[in-house]
């Protein structure tokens, strides 16, 4: 019963107080015995990715919503039927345990409310569903705002996209090349017992056939081999460093294309990698520490570059610019209810203020790759489109045989071989 106590006090955090699951996970998991903290990102991960289709269902079996100092009891409620629809969970088991769970969270009062509708829900499953699925938005278990959008800029796969987004995401691996070629970690990681396989795009992506603990991946503690995305892990490729020269990665925390671009080239001038977040930036240090590669780590805000940088111009800039992370809800389902409609024009406008002020630290002739893991083209193509009408010395170096003026870059869309969901596009300053 603590398990689903402390699930319903996290979706408290994330749903009510605006906190990101990844920043309050951890605490909750720490609350429960070891063997459950697996169960614990189960139910909280499941429970955000579908949270339109159980808020709708309970609204189906309620008159009045569970609201103030109650609004605990909603959140148990959603876990509860969480695990009567999409888990194994023996339903007399969940149901016992869900309402179990009302003694921790001082609810005794609401036991019999939450053992009702839970049954209520047993009985009447299929119907109640199937009501609620006649919304789009709720079927699919995404907010208005975003499907509204979404189907405006891919009418022909619009709901692929929201049904990738709510796939479990497969774990993806780097292979650190200076240590050893692909085929040689393929052959460790099989000896490890891991099943796995070369990725489609790029020569160092490697694809687990299940998710492991890394303690378990062969090397990962020494740099061999580190966790990224398959489409973050183009990055380093595309924007292609060659020796000599001065690289800036920019908004660079967590630090994995930070490091590629290294493992990549260990010929550069130099690494200058800057963030805004002090504390992430710690995260960049440490990966490159692991590895065991140094770059030049700035705190500063990539929009204000001249109270940071007094050095020469770069060669290569790398901006991975602040998005709406539309691209990655699969690995964080909490961003669909983090993310308000009203924020992408925000984000558009700091995205161009960025541009615009790394622009003026890039020498002529060299080139700037703008990365998001938005699948919004407000912040991909229409940005860049932008940029270029308005930058007389920008230049865009095609990546794909489509990559051009009107539809600049490339898009990955979520569950593409297998990736998460990214944009790039590649400028050159004249």
């Amino acid at each position: 019963m603590k398990t689903r106590a402390q699930a319903a006090l996290v979706m408290q955090q994330v749903l009510d107080h605006g906190n990101s699951l990844s920043a309050v996970l951890p605490a909750a998991q720490e609350q429960v015995a070891p063997r459950d903290r697996a169960l614990l990102q189960e139910l909280c991960y499941g429970t955000l990715r579908w949270l339109p289709r159980l808020d709708a269902a309970v609204g189906e079996m309620m008159d009045k919503p569970l609201k103030n100092k109650s609004r605990i009891f909603h959140y148990l409620l959603l876990v509860g039927l969480y695990q009567l629809i999409y888990t194994r969970i023996p339903p007399h088991a969940a149901v016992a345990e869900t309402v179990n769970a009302t003694k921790l969270l001082k609810g005794q009062a609401l036991r019999g409310l939450i053992n009702g509708v839970l049954r209520n829900f047993q009985r009447s499953a299929e119907v109640i569903l199937m009501r609620v699925d006649r919304i789009p938005s709720v079927r699919l278990g995404h907010p208005e705002w975003l499907v509204k959008r979404l189907r405006h800029a891919y009418p022909d796969n619009w709901e692929a996209i929201l049904e990738a987004n709510n796939q479990r995401p497969p774990m993806w691996i780097r292979n650190n090349s200076r240590r050893q070629s692909r085929d040689q970690m393929l052959v460790r990681l099989a000896e490890a017992g891991i099943e796995a396989s070369a990725g489609a795009e790029g020569s160092d992506t490697i694809l687990l056939e299940r998710p492991c603990d890394v303690t378990k991946l062969p090397g990962f503690e020494v740099g061999d081999c580190s966790v990224q995305d398959g489409a973050a892990q183009q990055a380093a490729a595309l924007l292609d460093p060659q020796p000599g020269e001065w690289v800036l990665d920019a908004c660079a925390a967590p630090g994995g294309k930070t490091a590629h671009l290294l493992e990549r080239q260990p010929a550069l001038a130099g690494v200058v990698a800057v963030d805004a977040d002090a504390d992430r930036l710690k995260r960049v240090q440490q990966n490159l520490d692991r590895i065991g590669l140094q770059a030049r780590l700035i705190h500063g805000d990539a929009s204000a570059p001249d109270q940071w940088w007094e050095g020469p111009q770069f060669d290569r800039i790398l901006l991975d610019a602040p998005c709406s992370a539309t691209g990655v809800i699969r690995r964080h389902p909490d961003i669909k209810w983090l993310r308000r409609d009203q924020d992408i024009r925000d984000l558009s406008q700091l995205q161009r203020q960025i541009l615009d002020a790394l622009w003026s630290k890039l020498k002529s002739g060299g080139t700037l790759l703008y990365a998001t893991c938005s699948v919004l083209p407000e912040e991909n193509r229409d940005q860049i489109r932008a940029f270029l009408a308005t930058t007389p010395d920008a230049e865009l170096i095609p990546l794909t045989p489509d990559d051009g003026p009107e539809q600049p870059g490339r898009q990955f869309l979520p569950g593409e071989l297998g990736m998460d969901g990214f944009y790039y596009a590649k400028l050159m300053k004249r």
